[in-house]
């Protein structure tokens, strides 16, 4: 039987013990021995210095199937192996996703989490486990127990879509919309950052939840325009929900009321482009997802670079379209 090389024990993690270099110094031969009677690769990388991620996304909406494309290719890009959970915006799906990749034996974990509230725990089962956590659009208020983050301002998001609106609104007393994600994480940053940015003449008088779903989002516009005939604008948290909410607004004869959103997608930008929305703040996808493989990477081999990665934002309008970076890897 020819036995197989061990992935390359990393030993400079701080958030705890790292289990793989406890396995490798524990079994050792036996190691080895055992591996030769199975197949040639496993999940927890075939070649000498491999390293094997593990990421949990938390939804299907088009920036996760993006952000999972864009981890998927840069890791093929830079050598590494990745396994990929959908957690489908459940946070207890969250954490039995982690526990299952941390079983798996992954070098670390890269978390698009469902909700910020759930990160405790997640960090917890991964430090306790030695298994670096890396994390992506959001932060926790601590992050000294994990590896790094690939950071979305989400207030700073909502608060350049307020922005544009204050000064659209030029003064006059308007009435504004939202239609928000799902209650936690993103949406509930992204809400937080367009109120507290909204001018004094800018009344909110309806939010309620679209659940990132388009159907729901459209339900919720048609009540919102019905309750709110008066409605000047609306700040939608994501372009796939802004799409329903603009049919919404159009079949009840609203097409006056402006939509300010959220991702810069490639249809998003048309519909800028169009008048269909008025402005969307571009987060990329493809560059979080770049950005957390890349740096996971560089943080597991203790190469320098930064733990905390803010990803750029643009607000997009039709004048700098131009400007706005590609969301989506090919």
């Amino acid at each position: 039987m020819k036995p197989i090389a061990l992935p390359r024990a990393r030993t400079h993690w701080r958030g705890g013990t790292p289990r793989r270099t406890a396995a490798v110094s524990l079994v050792g031969t036996a190691a080895l021995v055992l591996a030769g009677c199975g197949p040639a690769n496993d999940a927890a990388g075939s070649a000498e210095g491999s390293v094997t991620l593990g990421f949990v996304n938390g939804a299907n909406t088009h920036f996760h199937q993006c952000l999972l494309k864009s981890v998927e290719q840069t890791a093929k890009a830079e050598g590494a192996e990745v396994l990929t959970a959908n957690s489908k915006q459940d946070a207890g799906t969250e954490l039995s996703n982690i526990e299952d990749m941390i079983s798996r034996s992954v070098d670390a974990l890269i978390v698009q989490t469902v909700n910020v509230d759930a990160l405790e725990g997640d960090i917890a089962k991964a430090k306790s486990a030695g298994v670096p956590i890396y994390l992506t659009s959001v932060a926790t208020s601590d992050t000294s127990d994990v590896l790094g983050v690939a950071k979305v301002d989400l207030k700073k998001v909502g608060a350049l879509d307020a922005g544009w609106i204050a000064e659209d609104a030029a003064g006059e007393d308007v009435q504004v919309g939202i239609v928000a994600g799902a209650p936690g994480a993103a949406s509930d940053l992204l809400v937080g950052g367009f109120k507290g940015a909204l001018p004094a003449t800018a009344k909110v008088v309806a939010n309620q939840p679209g659940m990132f779903n388009p159907a729901k989002a459209q339900d919720v516009a048609e009540n919102m325009i019905q309750g709110n005939p008066d409605l000047d604008y609306a700040f939608v948290a994501n372009e796939e929900m802004a799409f329903a909410v603009r049919k919404a607004f159009d079949a009840a004869g609203a097409k006056n009321v402006k939509i300010v959103t959220v991702n810069g997608t490639e249809d998003g930008l048309a519909a800028v482009r169009s008048g269909q929305l008025s402005a969307t703040v571009a987060n990329s996808a493809k560059t979080i997802g770049e950005t957390a493989v890349k740096n996971t990477i560089a943080l597991l081999d203790d190469r320098k670079v930064d733990k905390i990665a803010d990803i750029p934002l643009v607000l997009v309008t039709k004048d700098n379209l131009s400007q706005a970076p590609q969301y989506c890897p090919e």
